[in-house]
């Protein structure tokens, strides 16, 4: 659905949630910056409808929802339109980690919270850092860390690196390199948005490499698994969750199957409340979420549960609202470590055919109570 600008009540919480939030007076604000257009839009939409679905029903929430278009220059100037003239409370939904960059620095400048669905650059979890800050997803480098965490313990001894070149990109084939240990026989940097891979898998084919490892997102994903399974080669493949979410392989579907992926969320992951986001997601949007519908889903929590305890116009108490994360997340266990980044468990998945359904299933635990390195250069 394409969707330039939506102003809409949102949604509703769990049990109760509105009921406390209540007693702080006064509705909440928030501006919805994501991107609803062009070849990462299913990204975006699964953010905004996971939110959504998450609060509806609780009319102390305004949400303002607005493309990017994947643009930083058009980004930024949502930003100050949406502090300057919607006067928001909160803002969220960037997807693209350089959007990140030019968005949330602006945005907490301004003093306003900021609560990540999705992008996790090491510079925002690190030196950057901002109490106003918090990234409810994941830091970029961790799905990775944890997939050279796995690489090591199941005989993967050479690895074929291969991502786009923008942050994401780079702080994840810093992170897989962080802590795999065997050899990297090549590291290649695509365009960002790119759809040939013509002479990336002639590398690869070339490569003595037993697995390939590679993060490309949205229809990157797509485009390169489409000719992947047409190539021939035969070779291992890995990656990120970001590469194989559900929207993906509705795209690439039985080209994708054997693929092992790294994940905070699955469908099938058994903790309280998951089986309930998944069946309702399904029965509102006629679709099985993403881990980004997951991620906007978390946000939405997330709020709710601060906005329960504190008044969004006490910055130092809803600050230290958010700190608490006193939400159940449909990922499991979740706290925020010092930096504002999350500390969860990372599981493994494997791409399986259910019926007539190319999804994911968890095959085992990669990382227990991750969190990144970065937090260290934080300074708060």
């Amino acid at each position: 659905m394409k969707m330039k600008s939506l102003v809409a009540a949102a949604c509703m919480a769990l049990a109760g949630t509105a009921a406390q939030a209540d007693g702080h007076g006064g509705k909440v604000k928030v501006g919805m910056i994501t991107t609803l257009s062009g070849g990462g839009a299913g990204l975006g939409i699964d953010v905004r409808d996971g939110f959504m679905l998450a609060a509806k029903g609780n009319d102390m929430l305004e949400l303002i929802i607005e493309d990017d278009q994947q643009k930083p220059d058009i980004a930024v100037q949502l930003v100050d339109k949406m502090i300057q003239s919607e006067n928001v409370d909160v803002l969220t939904g960037i997807i693209w980690s350089n959007l990140a960059m030019a968005v949330v620095p602006s945005a907490t400048a301004q003093g306003k919270f900021y609560l990540s669905p999705n992008a996790g650059p090491s510079a925002l979890a690190g030196k950057g850092c901002s109490p106003l800050y918090f990234n409810v997803a994941w830091q970029n480098d961790a799905f990775y860390e944890a997939s050279g965490l796995w690489a090591n313990d199941n005989g993967i001894s050479k690895v074929f690196l291969m991502a786009p070149n923008y942050p994401a990109g780079i702080d994840g084939m810093t992170g897989f390199k962080r802590t795999f240990k065997g050899e990297v026989v090549n590291e290649v940097y695509t365009k960002l948005g790119q759809t040939d891979y013509a002479a990336e898998i002639a590398q690869i084919r070339a490569s003595d490499a037993d697995t390939v490892y590679f993060f490309l997102p949205g229809g990157m994903g797509i485009s390169f698994m489409k000719q992947w399974a047409g190539s021939g080669v035969d070779k291992a493949v890995m990656g990120p969750a970001f590469s194989f979410d559900q929207g993906i392989l509705g795209a690439i579907g039985e080209a994708a199957l054997g693929v092992k992926n790294t994940s905070h969320w699955s469908k099938d992951l058994d903790v309280p409340g998951n089986a309930e986001f998944v069946q309702a997601f399904q029965d509102e949007y006629g679709r099985l979420p993403s881990l980004y519908a997951a991620q906007g889903y978390d946000t939405a929590l997330l709020l709710m549960s601060a906005m329960g305890k504190a008044d969004v116009n006490d910055a130092e108490a809803f600050q230290a609202a958010l700190e608490e994360a006193d939400f159940q997340s449909v990922r499991g266990k979740f706290s925020f470590a010092e930096n504002h980044h999350p500390i969860h468990d990372i599981y493994m998945r494997e791409v399986v055919k259910e019926g007539d359904v190319v999804t994911n299933k968890i095959i085992g635990v990669a990382a227990t109570d991750h969190t990144d390195v970065y937090g260290a250069d934080c300074k708060m």
